[in-house]
């Protein structure tokens, strides 16, 4: 029979309290609303840096629940339960590819969604709606020493930088109340993200005077240098641990081809499970790019070349200790519910709690999705019930907190 191992209390004794037991069954008896949400939050337009009309829509569907909800300086859409400690279930508001018109979410013969987004995160955002309506519909649940606090937060995919969570965990008035996050990202429960992929994204541009490519021929080409700083750090060796990648995800410059480029730039991608091989890795960018001047100033007759590194996001890598009380819950919940479920490494909103060393994982939100940051992205809402009633059960173990084995002493909900 399984257990939590931090309070002590067995999850299927919780299961079957009254009020949470309504609430687990609220979540199977009205899939045909959250299916509806789901839908009319995936037509709200939020691209990253554009997410204010879809946060603006939050907010009126958690007041319209009956929470007590604002939007915060960095344009996260926040509801209250209480008024703390608080337990943070989190899913971010911005999608990759932004939609066009509403006609791009569609619902297939066969049940499946459609759209832009539609998975990553408009699987995470109904979950949010799911867990605000039910906790308002099942007033018997349990009185909790935690409150809950529910968070549609902006900035987390690409150049977003996860600044709505940067926000939340460092300059919000609210981040000395927080104990813990449950991060709700996509839809697949297989995964438990307990390490934080770390990521450092830079912009290299190179400039010079152009000219026309043959009366001004010889004049040094940045269009020439930058290419040479992507072959260069793209032949960096990487070891097989701790595991690394390097990406030039972007190449732009120029202005015809029979011009000689006055400016070229191009956005490079450096990620890993080790903040010091990160170091590593841009000291190596930055010496290609130096490398890369040197070479066409040497070349050039005249008009020489010049480089600038520029950094545009940092994303921590961290980890969540192996005996941490989140993943004990986590745990305890999967063997109640029958999840089989493993620990993995990616890079979510729950970087930046980790790397502050508060307590915090990334799961998904029931259902099936896939095709992420394509415009043929897909979720599927069968046994979406299924991860739903995971958060609730995980939430109310995290509310409750307890005392972790072995250590002798009470802790926080996740500490």
């Amino acid at each position: 029979m399984p257990t939590n191992a931090a309070s002590g209390v067995n999850v299927r004794d919780l299961a079957e309290q009254r009020g949470v037991r309504e609430c687990l069954r609220w979540l199977t008896r009205e899939k045909q609303w959250i299916n509806e949400m789901h839908l009319q939050l995936c037509r709200v337009p939020a691209p990253t840096f554009l997410e204010q009309e879809r946060a603006q829509w939050f907010l009126e569907q958690y007041r319209s629940l009956g929470w007590n909800a604002s939007i915060d300086r960095a344009g996260n859409a926040i509801a209250f339960h209480g008024d703390g400690p608080y337990v943070a279930l989190t899913a971010h508001l911005d999608t990759v590819i932004g939609l066009r018109n509403r006609d791009e979410v569609t619902v297939e013969a066969d049940g499946r969604f459609r759209g832009p987004g539609v998975s990553d995160n408009g699987a995470g955002l109904a979950a949010l709606l799911a867990v605000a309506r039910a906790w308002k519909s099942c007033p018997e649940l349990p009185e909790l020493p935690r409150s809950l606090m529910l968070v549609a937060n902006v900035g987390e995919e690409g150049e977003g930088n996860l600044l709505g969570m940067r926000h939340l965990c460092k300059q919000s008035p609210l981040a000395r109340k927080i104990e813990s996050f449950l991060v709700v990202d996509g839809a697949n429960t297989g995964h438990i993200t307990t390490r934080a992929l770390g990521s450092r994204r830079f912009e290299m541009s190179f400039s010079g005077p152009g000219g026309h490519s043959w009366s001004d021929y010889g004049v040094g080409n940045p269009l020439h240098a930058l290419c040479r700083a992507v072959t260069l750090f793209s032949d960096t060796h990487l070891d097989g641990f701790p595991k690394s990648a390097v990406n030039v995800g972007l190449i732009e410059g120029g202005a015809s081809v029979n011009a000689i480029a006055q400016f070229a730039r191009a956005k490079v991608d450096i990620r890993s499970e080790s903040n010091q091989t990160m170091d590593a890795l841009v000291g190596m960018l930055g010496e290609a790019m130096e490398r890369a001047r040197d070479l066409e100033n040497q070349r050039a007759t005249s008009g020489k070349v010049a480089g600038k590194l520029k950094e545009i996001g940092s994303r921590p890598a961290a980890t969540l200790p192996e005996h941490a009380a989140i993943l004990q819950y986590v745990r305890a919940v999967d063997a109640h519910l029958g999840i089989r479920s493993h620990l993995d490494c990616s890079s979510t909103d729950a970087n930046i709690p980790l790397s502050l060393g508060i307590p915090a994982v990334a799961i998904g939100a029931g259902g099936v999705g896939g095709g992420a940051h394509t415009t043929q992205e897909w979720f599927r809402p069968e046994g979406r019930d299924l991860g739903l009633k995971r958060i609730v059960l995980i939430l109310l173990l995290l509310m409750m907190g307890g005392e972790p084995p072995g250590t002798g002493a009470p802790s926080g909900p996740g500490r």
